[in-house]
């Protein structure tokens, strides 16, 4: 028997090897070497310097003293000194230059260069670089803020050499990227890491959707391309994090895919043309989720809708969930500013919504967006709130809207509504930030105009389960959905 074993053991020591060698053989490992890579990409990236005069106070670095001062009169006489040239060239302000730098890369024969848009704002001045020493005077042909790319030109006698946009949503978490760029004013540095993540969303605008990276970048890398192992750009480098100042392994770029889209705009626009949906949303947290007896939380709740605008027109309400947008699954309230931004001006588009429960599907024609406006942007609310006297009602204190406090809270006559006139101390309504002087439009997709109403629908609500309730509350302006939990003693 002790044989048996003997050989069986052996036999599934073969078995796992056998299992095992196919994986470590197809198993992709780290590149031997990035330099032909490197080289055939080093002459397409530039040093991007910039020069901006700043204006400033000639009489700047003079002690300021009180009145009466004793030094008063002596730092003037130095003062007056410096001003009085026996002509007016002293009273003329003066200028000095503040310089900065960055990174970009060439993407056609004849001059045009991408880089970041904070790179080159406010500045007076544009010249690159290139990888051979040559310089050149280079002119804006475009920029956007709220993705941070710019588009230069420059005027070349030659054909440069110039790399393509590839396609980032094709790389993975964990590919080998390089990153090329003039950190602190070096020239042209090349390091390399791995993507460590995506969908980063750094707080920096409205359409957040960054690449982040273990590739070493620093001051001067903004505007550098980071390329696959393929030799396509799929980012341009342009924030880091960094307690210090240096790197600590964090950087994030655009992806490759959302700077083409601001890139081709500029080019053929000069600006960066958006769509435009015309609705204020918010999160759909697990609490609203479950408000709504929802299976998961996820689409983004519409707030309030603008008037005459696309979403106005083509059916969307108050309080409806967004959950799909033109094919695509809106599975967070901020990838929907992304997506509605990149479509198609003029097209018209599917958009399905949960409304009450039900599945709605709307149709709805895209507009532009005016840069200068809000498109959909997250709800806020001012705390402020008059002070209204009121009775106590399930944890809130509501109250009846009259003509008096319409007017205090400058509603129209015909606006309807219950107001909280108080909020009790640590309550959940409290801690979710309601206040007296806020007003009751809805109870969980339910519209409400009497305190009767909206404890009804409370207590409905209540008896079906429910562990809380949303409520579309109006302050100042602006309207939000706020889930509210029933308090375990009620």
């Amino acid at each position: 028997m002790t044989k048996v074993k003997k050989y069986l053991s052996n036999i599934l020591v073969v078995a796992i090897c056998v299992v095992a060698i196919p994986t470590a053989v197809f198993a992709k490992g780290a590149p031997d070497s990035f330099a032909d890579l490197s080289d055939k990409l080093l002459p397409t990236v530039v040093n991007v310097y910039t020069k901006q005069n700043v204006r400033i106070d000639r009489n700047e670095g003079f002690p300021q003293f009180p009145p009466g001062s004793p030094f008063e009169e002596f730092f003037k006489r130095f003062e007056d000194r410096d001003n009085n040239n026996g002509d007016d060239e002293g009273k003329r302000p003066r200028t000095r230059q503040r310089m900065s730098l960055g990174s970009g890369f060439i993407i056609s024969a004849d001059g045009i260069i991408i880089t970041n848009n904070h790179v080159i704002d406010k500045a007076d001045e544009v010249s690159v670089r290139m990888h051979d020493g040559t310089e050149y005077d280079a002119e804006i042909i475009g920029k956007d803020s709220k993705v941070d790319v710019a588009v230069l030109k420059i005027k070349v006698d030659e054909p440069l050499p110039f790399v393509k946009f590839g396609d980032d949503s094709k790389s993975r978490v964990g590919d080998w990227i390089l990153a090329i760029g003039n950190p602190y004013g070096l020239g042209g540095s090349v390091t390399a890491g791995i993507i460590s993540a995506r969908n980063r969303d750094i707080n920096s605008g409205p359409y957040d959707n960054y690449l982040q990276t273990d590739a070493s970048i620093n001051r001067g890398n903004s505007g550098g391309p980071m390329f696959n192992m393929d030799g396509e750009v799929i980012g341009i480098n342009t924030a880091i994090y960094s307690p210090s100042g240096g790197n600590i392994g964090i950087g994030f770029a655009v992806p490759s895919s959302q700077a083409k889209h601001v890139v081709d705009q500029i080019m053929e626009y000069g600006h960066t043309r958006r769509g435009w949906l015309g609705v204020s949303i918010q999160a759909v947290t697990k609490d609203i989720a479950e408000s709504l007896g929802m299976d998961r939380e996820y689409g983004a709740l519409v707030s309030s809708v603008n008037k005459e605008s696309p979403a106005d027109k083509g059916g969307v309400e108050s309080g409806d969930i967004i959950i799909e947008f033109d094919g695509q699954e809106v599975g967070e309230m901020r990838e929907l500013p992304r997506i509605v931004a990149n479509t198609k001006i003029g097209k018209t588009v599917k958009v399905v919504v949960l409304r009450k429960g039900d599945r709605k599907n709307l149709k709805i024609t895209i507009a532009e967006l005016d840069e200068e406006e809000k498109d959909v942007v997250p709800a806020t609310a001012d705390e402020d709130q008059p002070d209204i006297p009121s009775e106590k009602v399930i944890g809130l204190t509501l109250e009846d809207l009259t003509d008096k406090t319409r007017e205090a809270l400058d509603l129209d006559a015909d606006f309807k509504g219950v107001l909280i006139a108080g909020v009790e101390s640590y309550s959940p309504a409290f801690e979710r930030g309601l206040r007296r002087g806020d007003v009751i439009v809805e109870v969980t997709q339910e519209e409400v105009s009497t305190v009767e109403e909206a404890i009804s629908r409370i207590d409905e609500l209540k008896k079906k389960g429910r562990k809380s309730v949303l409520l579309k509350v109006y302050r100042r302006g602006d309207y939000s959905h706020v889930p509210v939990k029933f308090d375990e003693d009620e």
